[in-house]
């Protein structure tokens, strides 16, 4: 299957019938965090407490992904296009690959609703 199918097929198997737009926004946004958090009891219970939840893990990893699509759906977002633009600019980033002198490369934060990006710690 495809992205783009798996996003159709998302659809089907979402709740409908929001109130509003920020009420269906706030569902899959908070379900997103919830099933990341999830990920990691997970990971802590198989590592920390020998207790095997591999396949906990695996079930959230698609839970969230889920909500990754449902957040793109409300955003009319391709998922395809959005994972291609991630790599292009990772590879951008990182040509010769991930290394710990990446970590010095100026740090951006996002102000608010302008989404203007600002060097941290310069300033304003």
């Amino acid at each position: 299957m495809d992205l783009k199918e798996y996003q159709k097929l998302c659809k089907k198997t979402a709740k409908k019938d929001f109130q509003t737009q920020e009420e269906e926004i706030m569902c899959w946004g908070l379900g997103i965090t919830g099933e990341a958090g999830d990920i990691g009891s997970c990971i802590k219970k198989t590592f920390a407490h020998k207790k095997d939840v591999r396949e906990g893990i695996k079930e959230n990893i698609g839970d969230m992904l889920w909500y990754t699509a449902m957040i793109c759906n409300f955003f009319k977002w391709d998922l395809n296009k959005i994972l291609n633009e991630n790599i292009e600019k990772l590879k951008k980033r990182f040509p010769q690959g991930f290394n710990y002198k990446s970590v010095d490369r100026d740090m951006i934060k996002w102000s608010g609703d302008q989404q203007e990006a600002k060097e941290v710690g310069k300033a304003e």
